[in-house]
């Protein structure tokens, strides 16, 4: 029966770290359920190296190993009379004063021949499992009374190995007979037993090497036919990435055998993959549990695991080098790589990842950076005739690499796996220096410069909906449109992260003359008290190394001025993989060799620009365009009211209320530009009607058209409040020409024209009164559209074309645009 079987439960050197940790062990084991349970212990954390350090100090014929044994004498000491009393302390002492004196004799052998043998370094190394298990013994004894526990078996008495060239392999038939035997000689309901030692065929001490308690209880597990194996360790379980490297990462619940080793074997440090070989022989679960959170249920390994989830973890190994053997003679010849490898593991280097050219013309391997030097010069000895004849022709080191795996069993016979991981690394701006997978479509690992490794996991990890997809985002310009922006992303944060797993972290806000970071995110409920205080003078190459940081994989800046110094550093950025969000016109209407620069600056550094709210707010006008133009319809002419201020002041104007008092009024409702010159002169739509020419593939350059300013030339060159200021004096001419197109029973809007030749004009026109222009009401952009498919009734788009609300909420819907786009499927 299930409930007759052993579960064994090992403990590691943190979870028995000083007396306080060996009473939560005690209390762990004391509310376990009757049954028949084993304990495997380590040493204290940190003891085998204090020991292996005796040895050390011996070898160089220094006494000062006696002072470091009573130090750590002092240490054992210590934990044993917190824990124990009267005669229990007093035996538990003995027999550690009994110990130290062997170790001594060793210590002093050692040193008289100044050297330590490997069997000698075993027996002093193996002590602290020994005093682990007897103070422990003794504590549980004494918290639980003799009749459950009290007792513990030496390793060396039960687990019989020899070493190999795979390391240590256990003699099963021999460890088994010896097993049964200590066990009947044991009534403990616990049974305590040591970890990391064991004897080898001639019964002379030896040890498991380093994790070796893991193994060691993976070994006690098979040989009781246990039900079950428990290490427990310091996290609550199997992590689905590195949470120093991925904060976002995740317990996983449940991975099989394979996923495990995969993990284990690319850098997750909570199990080896030696430890699992004696459970998967007898197919024992084993659970990853928390010793300092007993609570958590932890990761639970076994034959299989849950199918749905593809991808169970994201690991990476670094400090990892390439070595790239290349040369046309390889080509169709056999041996080649047996030759190769042959040679490296005579010289004993091993390797890691091995990828080789379908031609035949290169084969590629990673190895640890330290031994990267000695594999190149193994390799060129081996090769030294191709070499010479020019059959090879290099043997070439990359030096910091680093490699990133993605494991999962339920990535087997899946179509598109290896796209999503590779084009999740490439959208976030990583190179990929070498690939490999396996046949059993479990493991695809890819190599990357250490530099990259960081955002490489966290793009990967939240590319397979692990984690949130985590931006990092710089605001420029937080006034009227940039401050509601940061409103409405801050109303929707919490949904997007509930249902799109979408995080946008805004980590920096850049005014004028000041800029605001913060290492994770802006608290949005108190941006403006705290962008209110004074800030760090504006750097902006310190604001976009902040945004652009290492550890995060995609990185935004949302432009929200109308600033040509900061339109002026798209094309950097974008270099740099930085994307783009902006409602500013100036990078998209300015001169056309620097729109053509943020186009290959985009392809260069795989950034992203969107700029829809730089012509209709949030309209659909460029999107509309583009939809138009690339099924195949051929535009004819786009005529508009680009403009929402001026749609506004031409709605609103009726000649009874001046002119500049509706100006005044557009500003406070944040319809204007911050200078509503820009307006006013014609030069906002003249930067539309250039930014549409430009998405119809014209060359087109503000200058070569006519654009009717409605600003007297001495009032243009004027400081901005002076120019409100006497605004009122232009207010006669205005009516004049409100009066003059009233009488022709005609309105007067402000159009912009362009046709398909490149014919182009913007200016006040006189409307008939049933005409679609003259219909819109108060900030209401309309777009006119005349195609191939659109001709005798023309395509219409028309709506709110200013206000900081509809703008802002342009700019967050360009910003989704952007997440779903880099994150390879839709919101």
């Amino acid at each position: 029966m299930t409930h007759d079987r052993w579960k064994i439960h090992k403990f590691g050197g943190s979870s028995l770290a000083d007396a306080d940790c060996f009473r939560n062990v005690a209390e762990i084991l004391a509310k376990m359920p009757e049954g028949r349970i084993g304990i495997v212990v380590s040493a204290m954390g940190g003891m085998t190296d204090k020991l292996l350090r005796l040895t050390t100090i011996a070898e160089r014929d220094d006494r000062a190993f006696v002072e470091e044994l009573r130090e750590i004498g002092d240490r054992y000491t210590q934990t044993a009379r917190k824990l124990l009393n009267g005669d229990a302390l007093v035996r538990v002492l003995d027999q550690w004063g009994q110990d130290a004196g062997d170790i001594k004799d060793i210590l002093r052998a050692i040193a008289l021949v100044k050297s330590a043998p490997q069997r000698s370094r075993d027996i002093v190394a193996g002590y602290g499992e020994i005093w682990s298990a007897r103070l422990m013994a003794a504590f549980l004894a004494q918290m639980l009374g003799s009749d459950r526990a009290g007792s513990w078996i030496d390793a060396r008495r039960v687990i019989t190995i020899r070493q190999s060239e795979l390391g240590p392999s256990v003699i099963w038939e021999t460890s088994q007979r010896k097993w049964l035997s200590e066990v009947a000689a044991n009534s403990s309901k616990l049974l305590l037993m040591t970890g990391f030692i064991a004897s080898d065929e001639e019964g002379l001490q030896t040890t498991l090497g380093r994790n070796g308690s893991d193994f060691s209880a993976a070994i006690f597990a098979a040989l009781a036919d246990a039900s079950e194996l428990t290490i427990w360790t310091d996290v609550d379980g199997v992590m689905s990435a590195d949470p120093r490297r991925v904060p976002e990462a995740r317990i996983i619940e449940s991975l099989s055998y394979n996923e495990a080793m995969e993990l284990a074997y690319f850098g997750a440090k909570v199990i080896h993959p030696q430890t699992m070989g004696p459970a998967i022989r007898k197919s024992i679960p084993i659970v990853i549990r928390n010793t300092f959170n007993p609570a958590y249920p932890g990761s639970r390994i076994q034959a299989q695991s849950d199918p749905v989830q593809q991808i169970k973890g994201i690991t990476a190994v670094s400090n990892m080098a390439l070595v790239n053997l290349e040369g046309a003679g390889m080509i169709g010849v056999p041996g080649t790589a047996d030759r190769l490898f042959a040679a490296l593991k005579n010289a004993g280097v091993s390797v890691t990842l091995i990828s080789q050219a379908s031609s035949e013309h290169s084969i590629c391997i990673a190895v640890p950076d330290s031994l990267a030097e000695r594999a190149r010069n193994i390799i060129a000895e081996t090769f030294a005739d191709e070499l010479a004849g020019g059959q090879i022709q290099s043997v070439d080191v990359s030096p910091e690499q680093s490699i990133i795996a993605v494991v999962g069993d339920g990535m087997a016979g899946t179509p598109g796996i290896a796209a999503k991981f590779f084009g999740t690394l490439g959208r976030a701006g990583i190179n990929i220096r070498a690939i490999a997978q396996g046949s059993s479509e479990r493991n695809i690992s890819a190599v990357v410069d250490s530099s990259d490794v960081t955002r490489a996991l966290r793009a990967v990890h939240s590319g397979f909906y692990l984690s949130l997809k985590t931006l990092s985002i710089g605001l420029i310009g937080p006034g009227l449109v940039g401050g509601t922006l940061l409103e409405q992303i801050h109303g929707e944060r919490a949904r997007l992260a509930r249902d799109f797993s979408l995080d946008l972290r805004i980590r920096a806000i850049a005014r004028s003359q000041a800029m605001y970071l913060e290492d994770r995110c802006f608290d949005l409920r108190t941006w403006r008290q705290t962008t209110s205080a004074p800030g760090r003078p504006l750097d902006f190459k310190a604001f976009e190394d902040h945004v652009h940081a290492e550890h995060l994989p995609h990185a935004v800046i949302i432009d929200c001025s109308a600033s040509n110094d900061v339109a002026a550093r798209y094309a950097g950025w974008l270099e740099r993989g930085i994307h783009i969000v902006t409602p500013n016109k100036k990078a998209f209407s300015g001169p056309y060799d620097y729109y053509r620069s943020l186009r290959a600056a985009s392809r260069s550094g795989n950034s992203h620009y969107f700029y829809e709210t730089t012509v209709g707010a949030a309209l659909p006008i460029i999107i509309t365009m583009r939809d138009l133009m690339n099924t195949g319809d051929r535009i004819h002419s786009v005529a508009g009211i680009l403009s929402g201020t001026l749609a506004y002041l031409f709605n609103v104007y009726d000649g009874r209320t001046p002119f500049s008092q509706i100006v005044r009024k557009a500003m406070e409702s944040g319809y204007t530009e911050p200078d509503p010159r820009d307006d006013l002169s014609g030069m906002d739509v003249a930067r539309k009607l250039t930014i549409i020419a430009r998405e119809m593939g014209q060359v087109l350059e503000i200058g070569q058209f006519p654009v009717q300013n409605l600003i007297p030339e001495y009032l243009q060159t004027l400081p901005t409040d002076e120019f409100i200021a006497r605004l009122p004096e232009h207010d006669r001419y205005m009516q004049q020409i409100f009066e003059a197109c009233r009488a022709e029973g005609k309105v007067l809007r402000y159009v912009a024209r362009l046709d398909a030749d490149g014919n182009a004009s913007v200016g006040l026109e006189r409307l008939d009164a049933r005409h679609a222009f003259s219909n819109n009401s108060l900030t209401d952009n309309v777009v006119q559209f005349i195609t191939d498919r659109y001709s005798s009734n023309p395509l219409i788009v028309q709506g709110p074309g200013a206000g900081r609300d509809v703008t802002a909420g342009g700019v967050f819907a360009d910003l989704l645009r952007l997440a779903a786009y880099i994150g390879d499927g839709p919101l």
